[in-house]
C-alpha cells in the first residue's frame, strides 16, 4: 500500500463532504450494510471514523476502527473526544490485525484496492476473514475492477478525476485525482480483476462473494437531477462486495 495518509488526513476527510460520497458511496454502503443493531463491527481502513460513527449511531453494539495512518486514527480519536460513542480506535494493518474471530460485520471503504498483487490481496482478505464469527458477514466499497478505467468518462464534476499511465493490465496503478477549494491531491490504487478478488476471497474461506453496483438516494436525484448523475452511474468507478463466511 504506498499511498502515505498521513501528511493528506485532513484533506480526505474532507472530501467525505463531496455530494457523490454522501448520495452515492455512502448510501449505498449503509443499504447494503442493513440494521447493525446489537451487532459487533470492525471499521478496516476506517480513515478519521466517517462509517465507524455511523454505523454506531445506528445501533452496532460495539465498534472498532483500525487503520494503519496515525494521523487518520487521531482524527478519529478526536473526533471520539467530542462527541463520545465509545468507538475504539487503533492503528494497526488490516493484513494482520491480531485479532480473534469476535465481529458479526466487517466493513471496509477502499481498502482491497491498496493491494499490488495477488499475494496482498490475498494477506487483506484472510485478516477480514479471521476477525469474523462463522457465519460473519464483510461488507467493503471498493475500486471497480468491471470499470474499464483507460476510457472512462471524466468524473471531475463530481470532485475527483481518475487516470491510468501505462498499459491496462493486471496490477496496473489508477491514480485517483481529489480536487478540493484549496488544492489536490492523489492516491493511488491497483487494478486486480474481478477473477482475482473473487479466487482471493474464497481462498480466505468467504463462502459467497455477491457484487452489487452503487445506488443513488432519492435525495440525490431529487437536489441534483438524474441527468448530473449519469457519468458516475453509468460507468461507476466503485462497487460494492458482500462477503458470507
Amino acid at each position: 500500500m504506498t499511498t502515505d495518509y498521513d501528511p493528506i488526513a485532513e484533506q480526505y476527510k474532507r472530501t467525505k463532504q463531496q455530494p457523490w460520497r454522501a448520495h452515492v458511496e455512502a448510501f449505498t454502503l449503509m443499504t447494503l450494510i442493513g440494521d447493525p443493531v446489537g451487532k459487533t463491527v470492525i471499521d478496516i481502513a476506517c480513515g478519521e471514523g466517517f462509517y465507524s460513527r455511523l454505523i454506531r449511531r445506528r445501533g452496532a453494539a460495539k465498534v472498532t476502527g483500525v487503520d494503519l495512518s496515525e494521523k487518520m486514527i487521531e482524527l478519529a480519536r478526536g473526533t471520539e473526544a467530542e462527541e463520545r460513542l465509545g468507538i475504539d480506535y487503533i492503528v494497526g494493518d488490516g493484513r494482520n490485525l491480531g485479532l480473534g474471530p469476535e465481529y458479526d460485520l466487517a466493513i471496509a471503504a477502499y481498502f482491497l484496492n491498496y493491494a499490488r498483487n495477488r499475494a496482498e490481496l490475498d494477506a487483506m482478505c484472510v485478516g477480514v476473514a479471521r476477525c469474523l464469527k462463522p457465519g460473519g458477514r464483510f461488507v467493503t466499497v471498493n475500486c471497480n475492477p468491471s470499470c474499464d478505467f483507460p476510457s472512462a468518462p471524466s468524473y471531475r464534476k463530481y470532485g475527483f478525476e481518475t487516470s491510468v499511465v501505462g498499459a491496462w493490465r493486471e496490477e496496473a496503478p489508477i491514480t485517483w485525482t481529489f480536487h478540493l477549494e484549496d488544492g489536490r491531491f492523489d492516491i493511488e490504487n491497483y487494478f486486480l480483476s474481478v477473477r482475482t478478488h473473487e479466487q482471493a476471497l474464497h481462498a480466505a474461506g468467504f463462502r459467497a462473494v455477491r457484487w452489487h453496483r452503487p445506488l443513488l438516494s432519492p435525495e440525490g436525484g431529487a437536489v441534483y437531477g438524474q441527468g448530473y448523475w449519469s457519468s458516475l452511474m453509468d460507468q461507476p468507478p466503485l462497487i460494492l462486495i458482500e462477503c458470507l463466511m
